[in-house]
């Protein structure tokens, strides 16, 4: 009986017409399997984009629209007068200043909920919340990520979210928002060669926005600055994503002082 069933499997075909009909089959089932399995992947892959993009939308709830993060004074004191002199600011910040430091922190936690460390995520969340220049600096980067954390456990609930904030809350340790987004990011399943830039670009799109209201630039000037940083944002996420706590620091010091100068300035329509 076994050599039969054995026989039979090892058959081959009597005909022409059935060796076509029987690739066919199996030609036909392969490519059914296939598109199903690009189907979920794609399913999947889009919801992350589409959660991504939330997270960093101007509408979501973060208050980010009323930080200039020292661009009001800088315009005021005549240093950012038009699109060029934006550029050049926002890449020496970028390169230089408190944004590759927050492009550091978002892809070291990024790697600690990858790796479930929630040791080394708790010292990179007490770090991030001291490395900040300036009162106003801490204040732009905590009453963002409070907001950022709130409104992702009411909506995209996560265990890695809430251990965090109740972690931090007895430590007495404010969140960062590059702690707080690199983490979620991390639990979405958002390659960090993806969710590190885009968070970048909303950084470098919010503060451009602040400008446009305040050099003042047109929309389309706006939209060239950009543009025109968009190498730039690139090159700094590929420069984060393989730099380590040791790497931290800051050669941008005008943007610290624009800062501080800030914390005084008269007529203000920002908060920092």
């Amino acid at each position: 009986m076994a050599s039969e069933r054995i026989s039979q499997r090892c058959r081959l075909p009597s005909s022409p017409k059935e060796v076509l009909t029987a690739a066919t089959a199996t030609i036909t089932t392969l490519m059914i399997a296939g598109i199903i399995m690009n189907d979920e992947q794609c399913h999947f892959q889009s919801l992350a984009l589409l959660r991504l993009q939330s997270w960093l939308s101007p509408a979501f709830p973060t208050g980010a629209y009323s930080y200039s993060h020292g661009l009001e004074w800088a315009v005021e004191a005549e240093h950012i007068h038009d699109r060029k002199s934006l550029v050049d600011w926002m890449e020496a910040d970028l390169c230089y200043g408190s944004g590759r430091n927050e492009a550091i922190f978002f892809s070291e936690a990024w790697r600690c909920a990858i790796d479930d460390n929630r040791a080394k995520l708790l010292e990179i969340a007490e770090l991030a919340a001291a490395f900040r220049g300036t009162s106003e600096f801490a204040l732009e980067s905590s009453q963002q990520a409070m907001a950022c954390l709130v409104t992702l456990r009411q909506v995209w609930p996560d265990g890695a979210l809430d251990w965090l904030s109740e972690i931090l809350s007895e430590c007495h340790v404010r969140p960062a928002l590059a702690v707080v987004l690199g983490v979620r990011s991390a639990r979405q399943g958002i390659p960090a060669s993806l969710a590190l830039p885009a968070f970048l670009q909303s950084y470098v799109a919010n503060l451009v926005t602040a400008a446009v209201r305040l050099i003042p630039l047109g929309q389309t000037d706006g939209q060239l600055a950009i543009a025109a940083l968009e190498e730039t944002v690139l090159a700094a996420s590929a420069r984060a994503k393989n730099a380590a706590i040791d790497d931290l620091g800051s050669a941008a010091f005008m943007v610290d002082l624009a800062s501080m100068a800030h914390e005084t300035q008269y007529t203000r329509l920002f908060r920092s």
